[in-house]
Order: C-alpha cells, then sequence, then structure tokens
C-alpha cells in the first residue's frame, strides 16, 4: 500500500509532541537560528534533541527549517549549526539556499535535503536541477496547478510534498517584500509581519484587504493520493495544540479511508465540517483547480472569531467507575452535549450529567481554565483524548 506522509508543523515541544501522538508521521519544526518563523517559540538544541527522541521512540520524523534567505554574516556559524543537528539525529533538512546545501554536500551530512516551497518550484526543470544538486524531495509551491504537479510527477524521479492547509501568502511563497517596505521587518528572514492581513483605509469609510483565505484541499486528498504525492504537508507551526491535533487527525481520516477504499461523501463532509470549525478564517483550494479569484480573497475585512471548541482533554481514565479525569480548556456545562476523538478513539457523543471538581464537588459548569474535573463517560477513553463541543 502506497504511504502518503502527513507532515504536521510544531512550534515548540509540546505542540510536536500532540501531532505526533494524533497521527503525523513527520512534524517540521524550526531553530532559534535561520528558520523563517521568528514569532514562533521554536527549539533550542536541546529541545531538538529531546523532539528528535520523542519522534523516533513513534518512528517518526523530524525535519528542520534551514530556510532564510542567506547573507555573508548569516553563514559564519552555519557549519556548526548543521553538524550538530547531523549528530542529534535530525532525518533532514528544509532549504532554500544554495549555499546551504553546498555546505551539506561538502561535509557530508546524512539527513536528507528538501527544497523549501520558498523557492517557488513549479516547474520540471526546476525541479530536475534541485534533485542535481542532492535534493531527495521539493516542496512545491503553493501556486501550482494540478497540470503543473502532473508534469512534475511524471518527470522527475524525486519527492513531492504538498501543501495541503492552512494560511496563503498573498505573493508567491517567500517572495513578499510587504513586509519589508511596511515594517522594516524581513519576510524572507524569519520576521513577516503579515502586512496582507492588515486592514486599509480606503475613504469613506471603508476598510480593503488583500488578504487570501486559508488553504483547504480535503475534496482533492483522493485524487493527490492517485497522482503520488509523497507528502501531505499542513501549514501553522504558531498554531495552537488543539488545531493541530484536530487537523492532522482529519486529514491522517481521510488518507486512511482514501487508502482503503472505504472514503464516502459522508465520512468526507464530517472531516470538511471539522476543519471549518478549528480555524477562524474561511477557507478555499486555490491555485490547484483554477486560478483564484474573487471567492478566494477577502477584500472588505473578515470577522476571526476566536475557536471555543476545545472544552478539556482527558488526563486519565478508570475503568472500573467510567469516570474520565480532564483538564479543562474552555467553558461547558452540565447538559452540553460533547464529543470525544483521539488518536485510537473513534469519534462519540455523550451529554454531560455531572461535573466532579477537585474537592469532590458537584458543580453545574466548568469555568475556571485548566482546572482538573471528572465527567462520567459512557465509552472507554485515553490520556491525551480531546473533548470538543459536538459538532452539529
Amino acid at each position: 500500500m502506497k504511504k502518503c506522509e502527513i507532515l504536521s508543523p510544531a512550534g515548540d515541544l509540546e505542540r510536536l509532541k500532540w501531532a505526533i501522538r494524533y497521527g503525523a508521521d513527520a512534524v517540521y519544526i524550526g531553530g532559534y537560528d535561520y528558520s523563517l518563523r521568528a514569532n514562533a517559540n521554536n527549539f533550542s538544541l536541546s529541545d531538538i534533541k529531546e523532539a528528535i527522541s520523542f519522534a523516533h521512540s513513534y518512528n517518526k520524523k523530524v525535519y528542520i527549517t534551514v530556510n532564510m534567505l542567506f547573507h555573508n554574516e548569516d553563514l559564519k556559524n552555519l557549519d556548526d549549526y548543521l553538524k550538530e543537528l547531523d549528530n542529534i539525529g535530525v532525518d533532514a533538512f528544509i532549504v532554500s539556499d544554495y549555499a546551504v546545501i553546498k555546505r551539506i554536500k561538502e561535509l557530508k551530512l546524512k539527513p536528507e535535503i528538501h527544497i523549501s516551497t520558498q523557492e517557488s518550484s513549479t516547474n520540471v526543470e526546476t525541479v530536475k536541477f534541485w534533485k542535481n544538486l542532492g535534493a531527495t524531495r521539493v516542496v512545491l509551491a503553493r501556486e501550482c496547478s494540478r497540470e503543473d504537479i502532473i508534469d512534475i510527477k511524471k518527470n522527475c524521479n524525486i519527492e513531492l510534498e504538498i501543501f495541503i492547509h492552512g494560511a496563503m501568502c498573498t505573493s508567491y511563497s517567500g517572495r513578499c517584500v510587504l513586509s519589508n517596505y511596511v515594517t522594516l521587518r524581513d519576510s524572507n528572514r524569519g520576521g513577516c509581519s503579515q502586512v496582507c492581513r492588515f486592514s486599509f483605509d480606503a475613504g469613506y469609510n471603508n476598510e480593503f484587504s488583500i488578504c487570501s483565505k486559508d488553504l483547504n484541499m480535503s475534496d482533492y486528498i483522493p485524487d493527490m493520493v492517485n497522482i503520488g504525492i509523497d507528502s501531505f504537508k499542513i501549514e501553522g507551526r504558531m498554531r495552537s495544540v488543539y488545531y493541530i491535533a484536530t487537523v492532522v487527525n482529519a486529514y491522517k481520516m481521510i488518507v486512511k479511508h482514501t487508502l482503503d477504499n472505504t472514503l464516502t461523501e459522508e465520512i468526507l463532509n464530517y472531516y470538511k465540517k471539522v476543519l471549518n470549525r478549528c480555524a477562524n478564517r474561511e477557507s478555499a483550494v486555490h491555485f490547484y483547480d483554477k486560478t483564484p479569484g474573487v471567492n478566494e480573497q477577502y477584500f472588505t475585512g473578515r470577522e476571526e472569531v476566536s475557536n471555543q471548541d476545545f472544552l478539556a482533554y482527558i488526563k486519565d481514565y478508570n475503568e472500573d467507575t467510567n469516570i474520565m479525569t480532564i483538564e479543562q480548556r474552555n467553558n461547558f456545562k452540565v447538559g452540553d452535549e460533547v464529543e470525544v476523538f483521539g488518536p485510537n478513539t473513534e469519534v462519540f457523543s455523550f451529554v454531560v450529567e455531572e461535573i466532579i471538581n477537585e474537592e469532590g464537588e458537584s458543580v453545574e459548569s466548568a469555568k475556571h481554565p485548566q482546572e482538573t474535573l471528572f465527567i462520567k463517560t459512557p465509552k472507554k477513553v485515553q490520556r491525551f483524548d480531546i473533548m470538543r463541543i459536538k459538532l452539529s
């Protein structure tokens, strides 16, 4: 059976562990240096070492971004950094600068070389060029059409990685200078201030936006599996634990049902609902099936409501009493209909009949962030399962 990798982001060690638990086959992370998400918490070398140990214990992989555009001063400590990452067992470097590829090859380092989307690879000859330099995988530009992808897959014997979910750049990925111009923060060197999400004064009390809607490729996963895409990449190193767990789990299940020939319209629609609920922006397909237009763009403002679906995660479960111990994350109350899902727990729903606090008292609502509570459940659950509002 073909292996289709689900590749998850992780902005810190906690998020990496949740991504792995919820089905990610690999995780991409950034270190303190040379990464394009300076606003993420990112990973120290000791964090990276722990991340690799955790991922490898699940037979999963860790890729690290070294994909900023390098100036002369950035090269001074690069060799030591690359060698240290090699020594602690990183599985692949995600790179965009030929200087980094050159040093990886000259130092004879073991990790694979993956070409970042920052290189905007959109055609056969470009992908062949990177393969000839020693790359084992190319992350295609998000601006590729279905025809572009098929042509590259047919004519290039190399792994292809495709973005399937998350934020979209207004510019070609890696080519934006809006952040530099407006805020003096270099978007190609880790400092993007997301100027495309600003609201601009259009006069006459109107606001104007140049923001793209998020990417959502759930409808086209079966098609991309058939094309032979090797890795499905989710964007969002700065996203929450709930977002990462939910999106990874949803796409993992869509891919699984596709490979098992059990994907029905009902199953796909359920996971599309899950994906749409966990994000706070609208989503679209963008370049895969057509050139994006008015329906893929925000022009006159948008509403981004914070998601409150994540109610708790399960810390423990007593099989004798069917009581689960939870850590609360958002408000809920007795009488609410909720559902539980997890890496090995098929989603089920139930009505909360009673909430017990740590003092053994019965309370009507859970309204204190991260408090420990006890709730009876009709089915067995596992540690790190998630309880959320029932998706009606």
